[in-house]
């Protein structure tokens, strides 16, 4: 771990061309280092997950976090931008996709690069890791409670996303997932059912359930922080990339 990074606001041409902001944190150093896409939750591109993307710098990683409300919001605050794009009914699949593959294709093409990236998301940014992997050449996945893998959304929900659990024989690389035994979106049997059918598709797959933590867990920001299971969690992941990005 090092206190030795670089953080900022670069300019990234996300899907279709569009040019959206996103937040790049580097270790100072010649590398070569391994690289993280951290996708940002529901409640947006704020402060925390900035802090998320410093802290894998910390740790020795590229890390990018592309602003998916770019589009939606200019200039809004971060709780502004998520109940428009939450009333729009989320972030669109294929957009996201688009995004992620472009933030990947930046850090990728840093100097200090090592060429290996993986990816991260918390909350619906769980869901979108997933996705991505599915939908990506990736060399490593971590999904933190992702809801609406297994399950689309109830129908009196504003999110129109669809599960992409069928995606599953697709995924490009192992994948972490995080959740909590309390949780509801996803409860453990969905959870249960993911594992089922990466298993049926041989794929690689470690998952994890935390006991006495629900949703968010992770959320240093928010009640549903629960520290002893994040401080199992973040260990896991660590090793987790250590693994397979270096």
């Amino acid at each position: 771990m090092t206190d030795d990074l670089r953080a900022e606001t670069v300019q990234v041409s996300g899907h279709d061309g569009d040019q959206i902001e996103a937040y790049l944190a580097q270790p100072l150093g010649a590398g070569p280092f391994g690289a993280v896409v951290v996708i940002h939750h529901l409640p947006g591109y704020d402060e925390a997950s900035l802090e998320i993307t410093r802290r894998f710098a910390a740790h020795g990683y590229l890390a990018i976090c592309p602003n998916l409300y770019s589009r939606d919001a200019p200039g809004a605050s971060p709780a502004e931008a998520a109940a428009i794009v939450r009333a729009a009914g989320g972030v669109p699949d294929d957009r996201l996709v688009g995004d992620v593959d472009s933030a990947a294709h930046y850090v990728r093409s840093l100097p200090s690069s090592n060429a290996k990236v993986g990816v991260i998301g918390f909350c619906s940014g769980g869901r979108h890791a997933f996705l991505a992997a599915c939908r990506l050449p990736l060399d490593a996945a971590v999904d933190c409670y992702g809801a609406f893998i297994v399950n689309p959304p109830p129908a009196e929900s504003p999110l129109k996303t669809r599960a992409v659990v069928g995606l599953a024989g697709d995924l490009s690389c192992p994948l972490l997932g995080l959740f909590g035994v309390e949780d509801r979106n996803p409860s453990p049997a969905e959870t249960a059912t993911l594992a089922g059918v990466l298993t049926e598709h041989g794929k690689s797959f470690e998952f994890h359930t935390m006991a006495d933590a629900g949703h968010a867990f992770f959320a240093v920001d928010r009640p549903n922080y629960r520290p002893e299971a994040a401080n199992k969690g973040w260990p896991l992941i660590w090793d987790f990339f250590g693994r397979y990005l270096a």
